[in-house]
């Protein structure tokens, strides 16, 4: 396999109120590039965090960036691009201070967009995450 895909999972699963049958993961690995899912206010077992609260959601979504980062062999310093989606404009402050706090010092390029909505109703933010390993010298 040329890439390497972590946390593998089926929609299925993920989304059992719908008819859908993909195979998705949460991360992928190519070279030293790692994408993430776009990830939400839900943990790794599909609850949510923060019903009705940017901030919360933004929060449980940073978290899952690190810990999928750091199965990837990365941390939040590799970040190159991040994409933040909101569905709401009153979102924006809350979601971006929020995942400012994270990102403190990185750096990344960053795009926002405000959406219609998102895969669930009850997610109020999502991020794209992109990250860079350094290149090593062999």
């Amino acid at each position: 396999m040329v890439h390497t895909r972590l946390r593998k999972f089926n929609t299925k699963d993920t989304y059992p109120d719908q008819s859908l049958d993909n195979d998705l993961c949460q991360a992928v690995v190519a070279g030293n590039t790692i994408y993430l899912r776009g990830q939400v206010g839900t943990d790794f077992d599909g609850n949510l965090v923060g019903q009705d609260d940017p901030a919360a959601q933004s929060d449980q979504a940073m978290k899952n960036v690190k810990e999928l980062l750091r199965e990837a062999g990365a941390d939040l310093a590799h970040i190159v691009k991040i994409t933040i989606y909101i569905t709401d404009r009153e979102y924006r402050e809350p979601v971006y201070r929020t995942v400012g706090k994270w990102l403190k010092g990185v750096y990344p390029v960053s795009t926002g967009l405000i959406i219609n909505g998102l895969a669930d109703p009850d997610w109020l933010m999502e991020i794209d995450v992109i990250a860079v390993l350094p290149e090593t010298e062999e």
